[in-house]
C-alpha cells in the first residue's frame, strides 16, 4: 500500500506510517475489517498491531507543506520507494491511496519495464490496472479528513478497495 507521505503529527511523531492520525484510524480500521490487521487501531509503534500480507509505505518520506510534494521532493525520495519495491518479490497488488501515490507508483513500475499501459489510465477510486507482468495496481481515494468528512470516501467504498485487493492477491 502506497500513501502520499508521513503525516506531520502522525507517522513523523510515532515512527510508523498512518499511526496516530485520523487517516490511519480509517486505514487500520478498514484493514482490520478485511482481515489484514490484527487490531482496528494504530496508536504507537509498540501497540501490538500486526499486518498480514500488507506493507504500508509512502511515495515521499517527509510531510510536505500543504500535502503537495514538489517534483524535486518526489524524485529525491524515489530511491527509497524503489528499494522497498525491490524487497517485495511476491507482491501481487499495489494499492495506492490518492493520485500522487498512484502516479508515482505507475512511474516507478513503468520505468522498470513492468508493462504499465500507455497512455496511463486516469486515477479514480477503484481504478484497476493490470500490468504486463501479471500484477495489479488498485487505486483508492486517500483516507484524508478532507475526503472522509465530506463523504468523498466512505467506509463502504474503502472496504471495497480492500476486498478487491484481497481478490487480486489471491486471498
Amino acid at each position: 500500500m502506497v500513501g502520499l507521505a508521513p503525516a506531520a503529527h502522525g507517522a513523523n511523531r510515532t515512527g510508523r506510517m498512518f499511526t496516530g492520525d485520523r487517516s490511519g484510524d480509517w486505514l487500520y480500521d478498514a484493514l482490520h475489517r478485511a482481515g489484514l490487521a490484527s487490531q482496528p487501531e494504530a496508536i504507537a509503534r509498540d501497540d501490538g498491531l500486526r499486518l498480514s500480507g500488507v506493507l504500508v509505505t509512502a511515495a515521499v518520506r517527509c510531510a510536505p507543506p500543504a500535502n503537495k510534494p514538489t517534483p524535486a521532493e518526489r524524485d529525491a525520495c524515489r530511491p527509497w520507494l524503489e528499494a522497498e519495491f525491490d524487497l517485495l518479490e511476491s507482491v501481487r497488488v499495489f494499492v495506492t491511496l490518492g493520485s500522487f501515490a498512484y502516479d508515482q507508483t505507475l512511474r516507478v513500475l513503468g520505468d522498470r519495464g513492468t508493462g504499465v499501459p500507455s497512455p496511463k489510465p486516469r486515477f479514480g477510486h477503484l481504478a484497476e490496472i493490470r500490468l504486463a507482468d501479471g500484477r495489479a495496481v488498485l487505486a483508492s481515494y486517500h483516507p484524508s479528513q478532507q475526503n472522509t468528512f465530506t463523504g468523498k470516501l466512505t467506509e463502504r467504498m474503502f472496504d471495497q478497495v480492500w476486498a478487491r485487493a484481497r481478490e487480486l492477491g489471491g486471498g
